[in-house]
C-alpha cells in the first residue's frame, strides 16, 4: 500500500488531466482521499449538487465534495500506470457529476473516452 502522501500525489496528477476550462470553473469544490468507501463498490464519490441544479441567485452553498478512495484502486490496479489511469477515470467521473451528468450520461461519456484512448494507442 502506498502511504497517503504518494496516493494525494496520484489524485492531485489526476486533477491536472482535467482539462483547464473545465477546472476553472470547479468553485468551492473539496477533493479529498480516504483509505476505504462506505460500501466495497465505491471508487469515489461526488456529494453536492451539481452546477446545473444551481441558482445565480444562491449566495451561499456549501462546498461540494468529492472522495477518493485509495484501498479499492490499489487492490483493484496490477501497476502503478494502471493505478494512476483508474485514478484518472475516477476522478473524471466524480467531476463529471459535479458538472450535472447522472450516471447514464457518465457511464455513456466513459465509453466513448474509452474507445478514444483505445484508438491513441497503437
Amino acid at each position: 500500500m502506498l502511504a497517503a502522501a504518494e496516493f494525494d500525489k496520484i489524485v492531485e496528477g489526476a486533477l491536472r488531466r482535467i482539462a483547464p476550462r473545465f477546472r476553472r470553473q470547479m468553485k468551492n469544490v473539496a477533493i479529498v482521499v480516504e483509505p476505504e468507501p462506505p460500501h466495497p463498490s465505491l471508487l469515489g464519490l461526488y456529494q453536492g449538487r451539481p452546477l446545473t441544479h444551481r441558482s445565480v441567485f444562491e449566495t451561499f452553498a456549501m462546498p461540494d465534495k468529492i472522495t477518493i478512495y485509495q484501498g479499492p484502486h490499489e487492490r483493484l490496479a496490477e501497476s502503478r500506470e494502471q493505478l494512476e489511469q483508474m485514478v484518472a477515470d475516477t476522478v473524471w467521473h466524480e467531476i463529471a457529476h459535479h458538472f450535472g451528468m447522472d450516471e447514464p450520461q457518465v457511464r455513456h461519456a466513459e465509453r466513448r473516452r474509452a474507445a478514444s484512448r483505445r484508438k491513441r494507442t497503437p
